[in-house]
């Protein structure tokens, strides 16, 4: 389904009014603990209103800036496009997150942020993983084109990408690091060889 023809968002035009959470709808507005707070918590692995982005073995390692991306709730539970028809609830498919770029509600202007993720999920309940064309960074943009980010329904999976390179904030600098150590090993050893090569 294209976000544009998504009914929540033909309903909420007609209606000049967002679209409010059902009861029992994913995730509540509020944390765990019963706070509202949008602060990113890596302690507890919630990164309220956020892209979070973990590397892939052996791919990362040689293209450190290709790696798996998932979304998060306002309560900062992640949502990942794990593989064919499989949403992973607060855990990542490969490992947790090395790093996170928050974006903010005030710029929504579609579907509200949860209703959004929920229903980005579900569509991709229904799809079929496929690495170069219907990936986890092709399920963020769905949702992101859903809730209208920054008044765009264009996003996709070059510019999350770009976006998380440009934006995203590692977690620490160990996370720094680990994500580039391997590639960094690579690029030495292939130095290495064509020297003594030459």
């Amino acid at each position: 389904m294209v976000p544009s023809q998504h009914p929540r968002l033909a309903d909420q035009a007609l209606a000049k009014e967002p679209v409010a959470m059902e009861a029992g709808d994913f995730s509540p507005l509020t944390g765990d603990d019963g706070s509202s707070s949008s602060k990113v918590d890596p302690a507890r692995q919630r990164f309220p209103f956020c892209v979070v982005w973990t590397p892939l073995p052996l791919i990362t390692w040689i293209f450190p800036f290709i790696g798996h991306t998932g979304i998060c709730s306002s309560s900062g539970v992640i949502y990942d496009f794990a593989g064919p028809y499989t949403i992973n609830e607060d855990h990542m498919a490969f490992g947790k997150p090395t790093k996170y770029w928050q974006l903010s509600p005030a710029n929504v202007s579609g579907l509200p942020w949860d209703t959004a993720v929920r229903d980005g999920g579900e569509e991709y309940r229904k799809r079929m993983h496929n690495l170069c064309c219907d990936n986890c960074h092709s399920h963020v943009a769905y949702c992101l084109n859903l809730m209208q980010y920054r008044k765009s329904a264009s996003w996709n999976m070059f510019t999350i990408g770009l976006m998380m390179t440009l934006q995203g904030r590692y977690i620490s600098v160990g996370h720094f690091v680990r994500t580039w150590l391997p590639f960094c090993i690579i690029v030495l050893i292939i130095a290495l060889v064509s020297y003594y090569k030459s």
